[in-house]
């Protein structure tokens, strides 16, 4: 980590990050807050999707995750009972929303991107890893859908377009759900103006 950034920040971890790339992650921050997803309940539409990229994969392990300023929240899990979150280091989540394409690790022990990961070195033993971002009508990757796997493995280009086309249901889902938010906060101005 570098000095300027503070432990907010861990994935910045540049010495030439600017005040520009800072701003610029407190906008996705506030996109991803927005859709009130962090630190609630699981919901079924987001389940049914980590379910599907599982099965599509055949993976014992397959989320939909938010990635956090300190953390990666998991919205949706299949094959981690318990498991909430997770750390934010690079090389996984922490990476993905930094791209627009699919993100994949055949092999987490052999790429340089993520040997040094808790989740290679631990007790999960995490050797494959892909993932599509989640973008935003707006433009910003709130997080992942992602699969997951203690063995290496390689992908074909429809299990890739597949996951790509998870990644756009869960950001069509968001929208739905913002605007539920929107339509309760001024259902709830109107009666906090009735009164």
């Amino acid at each position: 980590m570098s000095q300027g950034h503070g432990s907010e920040y861990p994935y910045l971890d540049s010495p030439a990050v600017n005040a520009e790339a800072l701003a610029e992650e407190e906008r996705r921050l506030a996109a991803v807050r927005r859709y009130e997803l962090v630190d609630h309940p699981i919901e079924e539409a987001y389940q049914r999707v980590a379910f599907i990229a599982q099965t599509v994969f055949d993976t014992p392990i397959a989320t939909v995750s938010m990635v956090e300023s300190d953390r990666v929240w998991l919205a949706a899990c299949e094959g981690l009972s318990g498991v909430k979150e997770v750390g934010k280091e690079p090389g996984l989540c922490a990476s993905v929303i930094s791209q627009d394409e699919v993100y994949v690790v055949n092999d987490a022990l052999s790429d340089p991107r993520t040997l040094e990961h808790p989740l290679v070195r631990g007790q999960l033993g995490l050797r494959f890893y892909a993932a599509a971002p989640i973008r935003t009508h707006d433009g910003y990757r709130l997080g992942t859908v992602n699969v997951i796997d203690a063995r290496p493995r390689e992908v074909t280009p429809k299990q890739l377009k597949a996951l790509e086309h998870l990644a756009a249901m869960v950001s069509d889902e968001l929208e739905l759900r913002l605007m539920v938010i929107r339509s309760a906060a001024a259902e709830e101005r109107l009666r906090a103006g009735v009164s």
